[in-house]
């Protein structure tokens, strides 16, 4: 049965309702049974749109897409070993935030909805600006104040309306919140369907294998969209029977802000209040993630791990992947540091697939201090 189900009061709905959260305030999930026809997906273009009985449209829903998506999966060196990463850098806004957007607005377009409201770093706000501008929707994207001149710019130019938060990314989340009692929440933490967009990098990942599924992925974790993604599609394909076993999920938070990782090595049942630092990853910066827990459960139901990497490993890793060619931004940078802890210490047959998440160039600022 697909449905929409709160976490907090197992109230269900249809999906066809135009909510972002259960009336109790409860987070909503989404059960879905997703459908792959490989001879089918084969014959498509090399979108992510090619699986598209795998998501949660209806047949006759009108796709907000840009062409985006099957980025390539490229070996990578971290000091003499090859890991696989997926280039998602290249989504049109500069960041896999686009995987989640272009099926959360398909959604909302098919739903009827006008205007929305967004919260982010930067770069789901650009990603979501950009496919209400494709879609004909006005919307509203609340940011912190010190937010990155170029994700700015970005956000500016495809016509939404900017609101720049003083104060933490924690007062950006409130601010938007009382925005959200006006207009409908198109938010990356809260929304269901963003994580049915991203978990279609767990489908290229496993498709781009031969239809075999990796033994380790290497994720970053701030709000968690790309590690729930990737374990909603991870057991998608599993329950299908396309691969026998579920990967390994390591999430990699910067030191200076570590709650999930935190809550993992201490065994805690909710999220402990911490003392964010400054880092680099900005992007990746959540004190409070709002599916804190879930993203912990995740991994620690897939046998995977945390890794916390400092501010001098996230600095020498990006130098690291731009000398190889690979212009990526400080938060992805955070990823890569991480890959290279594990790998040292990973089996030499370890097949391990990781990610570059955004693009260098928006973040110049940062990038101009290397």
């Amino acid at each position: 049965m697909n449905r929409l189900i709160c976490q907090n009061c197992k109230r269900s709905y249809s999906l066809q309702e135009a909510l972002w959260r259960c009336y109790c305030g409860g987070l909503l999930d989404l059960e879905f049974q997703a459908v792959f026809d490989l001879d089918r997906i084969q014959r498509r273009p090399p979108t992510l749109w090619r699986y598209r009985e795998a998501l949660p449209l209806p047949q006759e829903a009108q796709e907000v897409t840009f062409g985006e998506g099957f980025t390539p999966l490229l070996p990578v060196d971290f000091d003499g070993r090859k890991v696989w990463v997926k280039q998602d850098q290249l989504f049109p806004t500069g960041s896999y935030k686009d995987r989640g957007a272009t099926v959360l607005i398909s959604k909302i377009k098919q739903l009827g909805i006008g205007e929305v409201v967004e919260d982010s770093s930067g770069n789901a706000g650009c990603a979501v600006a950009a496919y209400c501008a494709a879609a004909g929707i006005a919307c509203h994207i609340y940011v912190p104040e010190d937010t990155a001149l170029g994700k700015l710019a970005q956000i500016r130019l495809y016509g939404a309306d900017l609101n720049r938060i003083p104060g933490s990314r924690e007062d950006t989340g409130r601010a938007v919140m009382a925005a959200a009692g006006q207009f409908y929440y198109a938010s990356h933490s809260w929304n269901p369907f963003f994580f049915h967009g991203t978990k279609t990098w767990a489908f290229e990942v496993v498709e781009q294998l031969g239809w075999q599924a990796p033994d380790t992925v290497i994720l970053p974790a701030g709000n968690g969209t790309l590690v729930i993604g990737a374990a909603i599609g991870f057991r998608e394909l599993l329950a299908a029977g396309i691969i026998r076993h579920m990967p390994r999920l390591v999430a990699v938070q910067a030191a200076g802000c570590a709650p999930l990782a935190l809550a993992a090595r201490m065994g805690l049942s909710a999220l402990p209040a911490i003392e964010k630092q400054d880092t680099l990853a900005e992007g990746i910066a959540i004190a409070l993630p709002v599916r804190g827990m879930e993203i912990v459960a995740a991994v620690q139901a897939s046998g995977g791990e945390f890794l916390t990497v400092s501010e001098a490993e996230i600095g020498e890793s990006l130098r690291k992947m731009v000398r190889q060619g690979f212009y990526i931004e400080p938060t992805s940078a955070a990823t890569t540091a991480g890959v290279a802890q594990y790998v040292r210490r990973a089996p030499r047959d370890e097949r391990i697939v990781s990610v570059f998440t955004g693009h260098g160039l928006k973040a110049t600022e940062k990038m101009m201090k290397f």
